[in-house]
């Protein structure tokens, strides 16, 4: 688990992966918060899935065992009471570990480019909790292998969209985060270092670090490649704009470097993703 260059869309089980899924043509339930589907996997190696552009936000939250998951541009170990959540049209991909069981619930979400998405920039990208959105599809699923009431499945599609949506939540607990990113969002272009973030927060820089990886699960400085790169996204897909022209807006005057950051974050070059545009 060490090459981006390797990752391509994929589907793998495996023989004695076990998954539960539930599509939005079944449940209509999932319309209303535009959930395209919902799932709990077992999964024992083989099982990877990469996917270079979805469609919609990704959530899922790990209650036993542990496994890889790809964000931000790089894998990372996620272990019991683990959530991690990934923006529409940025590469995400999980695979689990050789040897090791890894039990996790899942929700994707479709989400046009013109909605705003539930998981953006500004969202956690990996944190701890989800053992209520767990609860709520554990509860979702035997009412589906049973009786199917639609009231209780009504009742349980609003509390996995409702756990999914607080996870979701940018800075639920520190108000210095939420100013802080909110100025960066404003001007992404400004040359930001972990001294000028720290001096807007109000707080030192190590201080900084601690809350915003307890918050976010990123270090100040890949928050604000996150959000530049969010910005970056919505330039190539609603603009003509030259690549160094976007690159400047949001912060690059380097051109290459700007097209390093965005593979690294998305899993593809800025002149790639725009060509995938529809």
């Amino acid at each position: 688990m060490n090459g981006q260059s390797k990752l391509d869309e994929t589907t793998l089980d495996g023989p004695k992966t076990r998954r539960w899924v539930l599509e939005a043509p079944e449940c209509r339930e999932f319309m209303a918060h535009r959930i395209a589907r919902v799932g709990i996997d077992d999964a024992l190696f083989p099982y990877q899935r990469v996917r270079c552009r979805p469609g919609g936000s990704f959530v899922m939250a790990c209650f036993e065992g542990k496994g890889n998951i790809f964000l931000d541009g790089r894998w990372q170990k996620v272990t019991k009471g683990t959530v991690c959540m990934a923006p529409p049209r940025v590469l995400n991909a999980f695979a689990a570990q050789k040897g090791e069981p890894w039990r996790f619930a899942w929700l994707r979400f479709d989400e046009p480019e013109q909605v705003s998405p539930l998981v953006g920039a500004d969202s956690p990208m990996k944190l701890q909790g989800g053992s209520d959105l767990v609860r709520a599809m554990e509860g979702l699923r035997e009412e589906w292998s049973t009786a199917r009431d639609p009231r209780m499945i009504h009742h349980w599609v609003e509390l996995i969209h409702g756990a999914a949506r607080r996870l979701a939540q940018p800075f639920r607990t520190d108000e210095r985060l939420r100013s802080v990113w909110q100025k960066v969002q404003q001007d992404v272009a400004t040359d930001w270092s972990l001294k000028t973030l720290a001096h807007h927060a109000h707080v030192s820089q190590e201080h900084l670090r601690r809350i915003c990886r307890k918050e976010l699960g990123r270090t100040p400085m890949q928050q604000v490649a996150s959000i530049r790169m969010d910005a970056a996204r919505r330039l190539l897909e609603q603009t003509n704009d030259k690549m160094e022209v976007i690159g400047r807006s949001v912060g690059y005057a380097n051109g290459f470097i700007f097209s390093r950051v965005f593979k690294r974050v998305t899993g593809m070059t800025p002149i790639e993703y725009r060509g995938r545009h529809p």
